[in-house]
């Protein structure tokens, strides 16, 4: 098995939907830490599990500087759910790391 993981950093803004009264109702933002990995039994015609190119397009072009809201679309932006969200749009991908803050940190894997 080949594992590759790629982190980057990425500025992004979002509002939660929230049953509870919570500042994080109103649009904030974070310097998001991304972590994505990924894993193939075998390498693609290129040598890689997937491109880090490709990656770095799809955090990059589609999160970074954005509303994650509008990025979404009806998906509570929560870390978790954008791990998730990452997850299934790359390649190969089995877990994302998710770090809001400092002490904030939501992982997607999948079984």
């Amino acid at each position: 098995m080949f594992y590759v993981s790629k982190r980057l950093e990425i500025s992004s803004a979002h509002r939660l939907s929230l049953p509870y009264q919570s500042k994080c109702t109103s649009l904030h933002g974070h310097n998001w830490i991304v972590t994505v990995y990924c894993k193939a039994e075998k390498l693609n015609a290129d040598g890689m599990v997937v491109d880090f190119s490709r990656i770095k397009s799809v955090i990059v072009d589609q999160l970074d500087h954005k509303v994650i809201n509008d990025v979404l679309g009806d998906i509570n932006p929560t870390a978790e759910n954008l791990a998730y969200w990452i997850c299934q749009q790359i390649e190969n991908c089995y877990k994302v790391t998710v770090q809001e803050t400092e002490g904030n940190i939501a992982t997607y894997e999948k079984d």
